[in-house]
């Protein structure tokens, strides 16, 4: 308090001074001079008051400093006035200090939960009892097809049903919706108090890959039954006909002779015989549906292996005047699958945009590589054929289903399960008369 207490002193001592030398000439009646000293004591007064209180003020700064997250303040200019204001400040400087770094680190820590949020996959929705919307990320918003939401009231117009369900949905309770692209959604709600306000906050999840997976699983099991019942049933038959056709060449030709009845009779078995291995040949061909292998993924570029199926079609494109383009972003693309497996999903896909074009006037097929910023892998497949019937394009992905005379109706629910493997997916938009498209993620 060395410098603090001289400072004191000496304005005291000026105070004392002006004072009594306002006295000595009131005394004389020297007004003028006794002014002039009441206005030297007046300042001396206030430089004293301003002194003394200088720690309430730097007090009052500091508090201002910690209620405005100003932590840029310095408290430095009384260093010279003693050592206990040299302590004084640095302690100031170092809470300060320590506020600041608490509110980077929190700063910190929210940019990071928020990276999070908008990197997952599950959609959330947070909002208040008002409607109002507290958070939302890009998951949410891609899966509803929109590009803001700000109040809960905004899902009213593009997904009416699900703003209902969302308004009324019990804390816990999952409820299952379909949006207009025919994606599952599962909504789930639950509800927190946050700083004395009730917030609720809705996740949408995605399980249409889910679904597709169990609906494939279900096929490939009634398939395999199905399979083993008609090869069971099937194969004694055929030997039996075929044990038949030796009777009736070695036993009853010779001993009869040549008539029309044991001619229809050598024809009637060899019809059955030749039906009864087709349709054993029919149902093995079904047999890579239910015993896919796993996939070896490998990387290869996007580029070449869609030019490299191109080329297997190259006559059956050049005969139909089918105007082919192949679009890849980035060029460099690369995609990590099995190439054996990825490349028949490709072709069955190809053909089939082949046959659609047939009989139309100005063919084209467009082919589409690209990624997103999750780096998913994206191949699109259009053709501007006569398009796909509602009726059929609900039913295009069922195992056997076929719109065509000469199809088994297995190509595209082999070749999404294969993408289900994948990790992927397979999905298919159309519109009679303009076209199909057909999107394979990978």
């Amino acid at each position: 308090m060395k410098h603090f207490s001289i400072g004191v002193l000496w304005r005291v001592g000026w105070l004392v001074i002006c004072v009594g030398a306002a006295v000595y000439f009131g005394e004389k009646q020297q007004w003028t001079m006794v002014s002039l000293l009441g206005l030297l004591s007046g300042i001396a007064t206030l430089q004293l008051y301003h002194y003394v209180t200088n720690v309430n003020r730097k007090l009052a700064r500091f508090f201002e400093s910690v209620r405005y997250s100003d932590f840029a303040v310095k408290f430095r200019s009384d260093d010279k006035m003693g050592e206990s204001f040299r302590e004084i400040n640095q302690q100031f400087n170092e809470v300060l200090e320590a506020f600041r770094v608490a509110r980077a680190e929190k700063e910190a820590n929210l940019q990071y939960l928020n990276t999070i949020v908008q990197q997952i996959s599950t959609g959330l929705i947070s909002f208040g009892s008002d409607g109002r919307v507290e958070l939302v990320n890009s998951a949410a918003l891609k899966m509803l097809g929109i590009y803001r939401l700000r109040q809960l009231e905004d899902l009213h117009e593009p997904h009416p049903q699900l703003f209902t369900l969302i308004a009324t949905l019990r804390t816990g309770v999952r409820q299952l919706y379909q949006t207009s692209d025919d994606e599952s959604l599962s909504v789930q709600a639950t509800q927190i108090q946050l700083r004395g306000k009730v917030l609720r906050i809705v996740v949408l999840q995605n399980i249409q890959s889910e679904l597709q997976q169990k609906e494939i699983e279900a096929w490939q099991n009634l398939t395999r039954v199905l399979r083993h019942e008609i090869m069971n049933s099937l194969t004694p038959i055929l030997s039996l006909v075929g044990t038949m056709k030796e009777i009736v060449q070695l036993d009853i030709a010779p001993e009869i002779p040549e008539n029309e009845g044991l001619q229809d009779l050598k024809e009637a078995l060899q019809t059955l015989e030749k039906r009864s291995a087709g349709i054993i040949q029919f149902v093995n061909a079904y047999r890579d549906f239910t015993t896919l292998p796993k996939p070896v993924f490998v990387e290869m570029p996007a580029k070449e292996l869609l030019n490299g199926v191109l080329q297997l079609f190259q006559k059956s494109l050049q005969e139909a005047f089918i105007v082919t383009t192949v679009t890849i972003l980035p060029d460099t693309l690369i995609i990590t699958a099995d190439a054996d497996q990825i490349e028949q999903v490709l072709i069955n896909l190809i053909k089939n945009a082949i046959e659609a074009l047939q009989g139309h006037s100005h063919p084209s097929i467009s082919i589409r590589g690209y990624s997103d910023m999750n780096q998913r892998v994206y191949i699109e497949i259009v053709d501007n054929g006569s398009g796909i019937e509602p009726e059929a394009l609900e039913r295009i992905f069922i195992p056997f289903y076929t719109t065509k005379k000469t199809g088994s109706g297995i190509g595209l629910s082999l070749s999404r399960q294969i993408l289900q493997q994948h990790g992927g997916s397979l999905t298919v938009s159309s519109e009679v008369g303009r076209g199909t498209t057909f999107v394979m993620v990978l």
